[in-house]
Parts: structure tokens; C-alpha cells; sequence
């Protein structure tokens, strides 16, 4: 099998899941127990914080707080609900691109909260200065994720940061980041972010584990009540093996990027290469900036459903959209906003720490062969 569908999940890290196994035999008391038991599992939840804030540039922790949560939706719900909720009614700004676990979210908090969505240029990209005056000044909360999943466009996150506060001066920024952590520098304070959201199966590590990053003196109501753990903000016994898999793997992600980024831009011109060889009109679908990891093409008159499926039945495992509706699947709302013809389907190849170059080589082959027998059909 070759796996190129490392956006959607990928394989646990070997270093990874000896850590969790380590701390699940070794620290099982509970992190909240005043006893030695509880200090020990506690130890290893600091020092899988110490691991992530130092990935998001915020070593030590001096511009925010991280509260670990089950993964990406989870953060991403806390991320817009709790800031909103904290907030008071007032509108939900979202882009076109953004990820049901945020717009699904926006749209859980009902009367009292209207959300409006920022549109996409052709490009896969928000318009700064069309966004900026469709911002209304009663704003609430902002969400920009930093890298479109499906696309892997990254947002300009920053300049949109500082178009919101200066329509709506305290909006709460919020930042879909489970596609970027990992992939690309990040510098939250750069960012000028007040949350961040991340988890853990997008870059080695585990399913179930995540955080957001929560800037100190933002507002965050808690999803939920309990025994008030994460200073309220996140009641539940905190998962000291799941805290130290992510810590583990988002440290490793980010010191094999620079290798990994040359490789995975590699990766995408054999494939681009493999498009235009299938003489079937193409094209990619994000332009420069984008991350390395992703790449996301377009072809002509090419069943999306059929892309995946054969690929799949030829080893090649990957994912698939279209702008049009078909059975049992809604259109894609990123590649409608980008203007993607209802006739094209789109194939999203992306790659992880494990990808190698035969795999690639293999699969740009077996993609040329399958988008012109898809053509013809």
C-alpha cells in the first residue's frame, strides 16, 4: 500500500507510542491526585507542554496557556463556542474554507450570534482588504485557519488578525491550526492569534490528543462542567499518555521539517510532473504560498469519486472532492469557493514523515494511467 493521505491522518510515530507506552506503565495515578503518583504523571504533562508551546513559539509559555483537549474539532469547538459564549451575543466571522468542527460550531450557538462567511479568491485565498470591510464591528469572534485542508493554501492569518481588531477592537481571534503545526514555522504571537488549535494524528501522533493554545487573559467558557481541571476550562482526569504522545511528536515534527520540506516539494513536481504527462487538461489547485505537504489537482471531466476508488483498488491511497454534489456526499464547500468547475474532480495527494520517493514514483505512474482511463471512460 502507498499511503498519501497523511492530511487526513497519519501513521503513529515508533518513538511515539514507546513514550505513551512508558508513561501508561510508569505514571498511571491520576494528574489531579495530590499523592506521588499523581506528581509523576503530572511531570510528564509539564513536560509535554514545555514541548508544544516551544512549537508554537511561545517557549515557556509567556504570551499563552495550553489546554489539552481530545484533538482538532474539540479545540476548535473550544476555540470558537468557549470565546464566543465568554464573549456575549455579537457575530461569528468564518472563511469559506474552514473546517466543520469550526463552522458546525459557530453555527451551535444560535440566535443572538449570526455567523458570516469571508469569501475565497480563485486562488484558495481570503482577500485581506474584501474581508476587512465584510467584518462586522459587532464581531465576536474571528476563525482563519492557517492552511486550508483540503487545498493546503495557507492563509494570511496575521494581516487578517489585524483587519478584525481594527473593525471590532477585542474580537477574539481564533486559528484552525491542525494542518500547519508540524509543516510550517509557527510563532503564534506573529500570528497575533488569541487561540490556537492542533492535534496530535495530523503530525505522528496519537488520534485522541490535541490542544488549544489560549493567549493569557483571553476569555474561554468551558464546554462543559466537572471536577474543574484545566482551571475550569476543560473539566476531566487529563490524559498524561496522550499529553506526552503529542508532546513527543509535535517536538519531532518540527526538527525534521527542514529535511522534510525539500523532500515533499520534491514530491509534488513528480506528481505535477505525472498530471501533465496524462494529457487530461489539469491544474493544481493552490497556488504559491503553500504547504509543502499538500498538493491538491484538478482534472477535467475526471470523476472524483472514480479517482479514489481506483487509485485504491491500484494500492494508492488518497483523497477526493468535487464542487458538485454526488451520492451520499456533499460539495465541497473549499472548492466551490475557489470556482472549481462541477465537471472536474480533484485528487489530494499528501505526504508524511514516512513517504518515501519510490512510493511517490510508484504512484505518479499508476495516476497517469488512471485519470486518462477515467477520461476516456
Amino acid at each position: 500500500m502507498i499511503y498519501l493521505d497523511n492530511a487526513a491522518s497519519t501513521q503513529v510515530d515508533d518513538a511515539v507510542i514507546a513514550r505513551m507506552t512508558e508513561v501508561m506503565r510508569a505514571a498511571y495515578g491520576n494528574p489531579s491526585a495530590a499523592h506521588p503518583a499523581g506528581a509523576a504523571a503530572r511531570r510528564w504533562i509539564a513536560a509535554a507542554r514545555e514541548q508544544v508551546l516551544a512549537a508554537l513559539g511561545d517557549g515557556g509559555g509567556g504570551r499563552g496557556e495550553l489546554v489539552w483537549t481530545s484533538g482538532g474539532t474539540e479545540s476548535n469547538a473550544l476555540g470558537v463556542l468557549g470565546a464566543a459564549r465568554a464573549a456575549g451575543p455579537g457575530a461569528v466571522v468564518v472563511t469559506a474554507l474552514e473546517h466543520p468542527a469550526v463552522t458546525a460550531s459557530a453555527r451551535l450557538l444560535g440566535d443572538g450570534w449570526p455567523v458570516h462567511a469571508l469569501a475565497v479568491g480563485a486562488d484558495g485565498v481570503v482577500d485581506v482588504d474584501a474581508a476587512a470591510a465584510a467584518i462586522p464591528v459587532d464581531a465576536r469572534v474571528v476563525a482563519v485557519m492557517l492552511v486550508s485542508n483540503e487545498l493546503g493554501t495557507i492563509q494570511p492569518v496575521a494581516a487578517l488578525a489585524a483587519a478584525a481588531r481594527a473593525r471590532a477592537p477585542g474580537v477574539h481571534v481564533h486559528c484552525d491550526a491542525t494542518q500547519a503545526v508540524g509543516k510550517l514555522a509557527i510563532d503564534v504571537d506573529a500570528l497575533g492569534v488569541d487561540s490556537l488549535g492542533l492535534a496530535g494524528h495530523k503530525l505522528h501522533g496519537p488520534k485522541g490528543a490535541g490542544a488549544l493554545w489560549l493567549r493569557h487573559g483571553r476569555g474561554l467558557a468551558p464546554l462543559w462542567g466537572g471536577g474543574g481541571q484545566q482551571g475550569g476550562r476543560r473539566s476531566g482526569t487529563q490524559d498524561a499518555p496522550g499529553a506526552a504522545g503529542l508532546g513527543l511528536a509535535v517536538e519531532r515534527a518540527v526538527a525534521a521539517l527542514p529535511e522534510a520540506t525539500a523532500r515533499w516539494r520534491g514530491f509534488a513536481a513528480t506528481l505535477e510532473a505525472a498530471a501533465a504527462a496524462s494529457g487530461v487538461a489539469w491544474r493544481a489547485l493552490a497556488a504559491e504560498p503553500r504547504v509543502p505537504h499538500v498538493l491538491s489537482l484538478g482534472f477535467a471531466d475526471v470523476s472524483a469519486d472514480g479517482l479514489r476508488e481506483v487509485m485504491g483498488s491500484r494500492g494508492v491511497i488518497v483523497s477526493s472532492g468535487s464542487a458538485c454534489a454526488t451520492a451520499g456526499a456533499k460539495p465541497s464547500g473549499a472548492l466551490t469557493a475557489i470556482g472549481l468547475p462541477t465537471t472536474w474532480g480533484m485528487v489530494r495527494l499528501s505526504f508524511g514523515l514516512t513517504t518515501t520517493a519510490a512510493e511517490i514514483d510508484a504512484a505518479a505512474a499508476i495516476l497517469i494511467e488512471v485519470v486518462r482511463d477515467l477520461a476516456a471512460a
